[in-house]
């Protein structure tokens, strides 16, 4: 069993299983959601994902065409993103988890459109796209 949490608390999460290869991705979206050169994501199944709390804080926001991110409305923090045409799926924002994830990091993806000023220095696979 996995937990997780967003950073003021309000919303925790639990997993029951597992959780994919950690993928490091790099497009512009990413970056802006997570404020960061990358955001670091595991696919996990969304019938094993289930809210503790914090229901009613959990907002969603349509960054591209039928792709939702979702965050703590109070806090911030994104906690995963889901494609309604791909239902049993969610990638989970891995720096939400409060516990091992168990996967570790299996590659960097969209490194074609990667933060200039960022340079991939580890010898995991990268896919342009």
């Amino acid at each position: 069993m996995l937990e997780g949490r967003c950073l003021c608390g309000g919303i925790e999460y639990e997993i029951d299983g597992e959780v994919g290869p950690i993928g490091f991705c790099h497009c512009s979206y990413c970056r802006r959601a997570s404020g960061s050169a990358f955001a670091s994501n595991a696919t996990s199944s969304s019938a094993a994902f289930k809210l503790r709390s914090g229901e009613a804080l959990l907002k969603e926001f349509e960054s591209t065409p039928g792709k939702l991110r979702s965050f703590c409305s109070r806090c911030g923090s994104p906690i995963y993103a889901r494609v309604p045409a791909l239902p049993e799926i969610l990638r989970i924002r891995v720096g939400t988890l409060t516990s091992d994830p168990i996967s570790r990091p299996g590659g960097h993806y969209d490194v074609a459109s990667k933060a200039v000023w960022f340079t991939i220095t580890d010898e995991l696979p990268q896919s342009p796209t």
